[in-house]
Formats: structure tokens, sequence, C-alpha cells
């Protein structure tokens, strides 16, 4: 990292300098950690769409290339070459592991799959028809009041065994909460199954006969999760950042990453471009509802489109536009009707100039949504997976985070433009 160079500014009259940093790839940005001191001021960014809060190594997003790296790696290489538990070890580790190292980390997640006996009973206490994000916000959040054995986070193995805890355990806890919804007794893992075969034995499985994952869907289920496993500085991760500065438990800081990406803008977006297909219902509708995307006074919005970031294409969606495909001629759904409505919207609004021009390409929640239906589950656990996946990303932030010599105490400035100071008038001559 460089600080070479420097960035002037100039108020009242009075001039200051600040270091300008820059970073492996992407934007320069000026160190303005001073500003408050020299200054008097600080600056004004609301969602803080200019500000770096944070050096990170783990990952880069090059929002105009559509580049997505995991420590470097491109996203593409690592679904096409990878399994979800490499990609964890990585994030986590910095590098992909070795044969042992791989069989080693597998084998210590498998040891941990098993949830606290009386964690069971916190399901019993909701509702069956709670969403099961609330649950799993009430769920993770408790994880700190059965397994505070290894609480010390200065302490490197103690971190290391949280982290292989929750990564473990959060395939056990989503599955537990769709049983529940769904009035199924919950399934055990298997120690005999991968990472998310097992998964889906938990979902999909009952205590009458013996499951058996198909191949196919596993692998499309595991991209998926290698997907959705980090993102750079968005907000549920920056919420995971935020709570863990205050030193709170790494439990607690994943349950707020998931209270976070329980908003319909986050990771509720797959859920909310399936809910569209269904509005549309029909593939000769796609030019009405076309036509209503682009009438301003109409409130429909195009779901899965565009996307904050990626300003040319989102690398994910053509990974999941694939993955799609080899799940429905798996399943012998190549005609499904959702599908194929997915399939004419996409081409309609690629060459519409009108889409062409704002660059609202398909992003990945365009065809996630449709493939873990296809699986078989449904859109109210569509973001428990999202959270599934993106644990290994929140936990390693996290991590990174308090490992950080220079780490503080989150604390964001506002600029007030409330009542000015004012006295408190006696009760009588209050109106």
């Amino acid at each position: 990292m460089s600080t070479e160079r420097t960035a002037t500014l100039t108020v009242d009259g009075k001039t200051v300098e600040f270091p300008v940093m820059t970073g492996t790839h992407g934007q320069d940005v000026i160190d303005i950690r001073t500003l408050g001191g020299k200054t008097g001021l600080f600056t004004y960014d609301s969602g803080f769409l200019s500000t770096a809060s944070c050096k990170s190594k783990i990952t880069f997003i090059d929002g105009d290339k559509g580049e997505l790296l995991y420590r470097g790696y491109p996203i593409e290489q690592l679904a096409d070459n990878c399994n979800f538990l490499e990609v964890a070890y990585l994030l986590k580790n910095g590098e992909l592991p070795n044969a042992a190292q791989k069989t080693g980390f597998e084998n210590t997640i498998k040891n941990h799959t098993m949830l606290h006996d009386q964690m069971t009973k916190f399901y019993s206490g909701f509702r069956r028809d709670a969403h099961p994000m609330a649950v799993m916000v009430g769920v993770v959040g408790a994880l700190s009041a059965f397994y505070h054995d290894a609480m010390d986070f200065s302490d490197a193995q103690h971190r290391s065994v949280s982290i292989n805890r929750l990564i473990a355990k959060l395939p056990t806890i989503v599955a537990m909460a769709y049983k529940y919804n769904k009035g199924e007794p919950f399934m055990y893992p298997r120690n005999d199954l991968d990472y998310t075969a097992n998964f889906m034995h938990m979902m999909f499985g009952t205590p009458c006969e013996k499951y058996e994952p198909n191949p196919v869907l596993v692998r499309a289920l595991d991209v998926i999760f290698t997907l959705h496993a980090d993102h750079e500085q968005n907000a549920s991760t920056s919420t995971v950042r935020l709570a863990g500065s205050s030193g709170a438990n790494p439990f607690a800081c994943i349950s707020a990453g998931i209270a976070c990406l329980w908003g319909p803008a986050h990771g509720g977006a797959n859920e909310a471009c399936l809910n569209m297909l269904e509005e549309i219902g029909d593939v000769s509708r796609v030019g009405e509802y076309i036509a209503r995307a682009k009438d301003k006074n109409d409130s429909f919005k195009l779901m899965g489109f565009g996307h904050r970031v990626y300003k040319n294409f989102d690398p994910r969606a053509k990974l999941m536009q694939k993955v799609c495909n080899e799940v429905l001629t798996e399943l012998g759904l190549e005609n499904d009707r959702l599908f194929k409505l997915a399939m004419e919207l996409e081409k309609i609004a690629l060459e519409d100039p009108y889409f062409v021009e704002k660059k609202l390409y398909p992003n990945v929640d365009f065809y996630s949504g449709i493939v873990q239906k296809a699986l078989g589950i449904p859109t109210s656990m569509f973001t428990c997976i999202f959270a599934l996946a993106r644990t290994v990303g929140w936990i390693t932030q996290w991590e990174e985070m308090i490992t950080d010599p220079e780490y503080k105490i989150g604390r964001p400035r506002q600029l007030y433009v409330g009542t000015a100071r004012r006295d408190v008038p006696a009760l009588a001559q209050r109106s």
C-alpha cells in the first residue's frame, strides 16, 4: 500500500494536506482520519458510498469490469474448480487448501455440525408460521449461551473454534427452521455426507427412509453457496463489523448480520424476483410488464435486473444461468413456465434500448430464485440460504477487523439539522 501522494483541502483560506492511499486494486482513497483535528470539520457521506470504512484483504469487486475476486481468485474459477468448503477455507485462511488441509478442514466442520440438544427447545418457542429468518436471528444469537468455552477473541485458537462452529452449525440451524415451519421432525446431520449434501439431507430427508442426494442438485446448491460467500463491504457485512467493533461475541455479530440481510433491498432480492415472475405469470404478458417498468408513473419494478455495484454485468449471473440450465435439465423442467418466462424477459430486456442504456442486465438474483424453487426450497427460505453462505464471509470479515491493530469501535458522525438549542418552558407556558 502506497501513501506517497497527498490531497490538498482548502477551507476558509486554510490549506491542509492528507495522504492518498493506494491499494492492490480499485480506487485510491484519501486518508481523512485527521480531518477533524486539522480543520474542526467532518465529511458528509450518506450511505457511506464514497467512504472506505476499513482496509481488507478478503474480497475485491470491480463494478465496471464485472469482476469479483475472493483473496485474488476470480469467482468463476472458484465456482468451477472448488467446493464451498474449499472457498470457506480460502476466505478464512487466505490461501486455498492442499489435499491434506482440505480433508482436515472438512472433518473439523463435520465434527461441529450438531447443536446442543437444549437448543431444539428454542424452536418450540416460535409460532409454526414464523418467518425462518426471524427464527434464525434468535437461534444464532443464542449460540453464545451454549458455546462460551472459547470466548477469548484475542486468542487465535478461540477465534478458530468459534468460526468453525458457525460454519458447521448454520446448515443445521437453517434446516431445523425449515423443518419446524413444515411441522416435520428435525433431521440429525450425517457425517458420511459432504457439507452441502448433508444440508440437503437435513432439509429434505425424513426418518421414514434414507435420503440420497442428487449430485447435480448438490453441486448447484454448492455453487450458490460459493457465489454468495462474500461481497465486500455491503450493508450486512458492515453491520457485522460495526457490531464486532464493540467487542461483541461473534454469534451476536452474525445474528446482527442476519437481521440486516433480511431486508428486501438486500438478501430478499431473489425472493422478490421470483414473486415478480409469478405476478407476470405468462410469456404473453412480458411486453405489458416491460412497458410498465419503463413508466415512471407505474409502481411496478423489474426485479433481478441491474446492480448497485456492477455497472455492466454481474459475474455471478452468468454462472447462475449455467447452473439454472443444468438443474432444470436434470429435473426435466426445461419447459418450466417460470424459466421460459425468465428467458423471454431477459431476452427483451437485453435488447430493449431503454434497458441497454441504463445497463439493467440480469443479476445473480434473477436466476438463483428459479434454481432454489426447482430444488424444492420455498421462497421464505431463500434469504436463509443466503445467510448460511454469507456467514463464511461475515465471520472472516469479523476476524480481520478484530485482529487489525488500527481497529476502533465504530462511531459514524452526523450533520445535525434539528431544532437549535432552546430552554425548557414551564408547564403552564407550553402550547
